[in-house]
Parts: C-alpha cells; sequence; structure tokens
C-alpha cells in the first residue's frame, strides 16, 4: 500500500469542545477541507469505522497527524 492510500489520523475540533478521532484516506481528507466552513448542509466523511455525517459549519478545526517516526513515549 502507497503512502498515499494509507489512511491519515485526524481529529476534528467542534465548536463546544467535542473532538473525533478518524482514519481517513487523502482523497476523503481533500473532500472534507474543501467543505469546511460552508453552509451546504451535511458531509459525508468515509471513515475506516464507516461513514460520518458532519455539518461542516461547525468544525473549528482539523488536526493531521504526521507519520514521522518518533523515538520514545
Amino acid at each position: 500500500m502507497s503512502t498515499s492510500e494509507k489512511p491519515q489520523k485526524i481529529s476534528i475540533g467542534f465548536r463546544g469542545g467535542q473532538v473525533l478521532a478518524a482514519r481517513v484516506k487523502s482523497v476523503d481528507l481533500t473532500k472534507l477541507q474543501e467543505v469546511l466552513g460552508k453552509s451546504d448542509g451535511w458531509h459525508a466523511l468515509a471513515a475506516e469505522d464507516g461513514t460520518i455525517m458532519l455539518d461542516p459549519t461547525r468544525i473549528d478545526y482539523v488536526l493531521v497527524e504526521s507519520d514521522d517516526h518518533r523515538i520514545g513515549f
């Protein structure tokens, strides 16, 4: 599996403080980034565990974790 096909771990922060962690393919992450802040209704995000329905206007941030290897804890 190439790096571009490998799901990336993301954390989605919502207004009110809730955070949702998911693993998504880069193509699905790109689609999410395109709808952020738009009020076009709900967005279906395909994740490893299933489809997540999101209201893009309520998302405060999306953290995309890097694949850098770390030594230690």
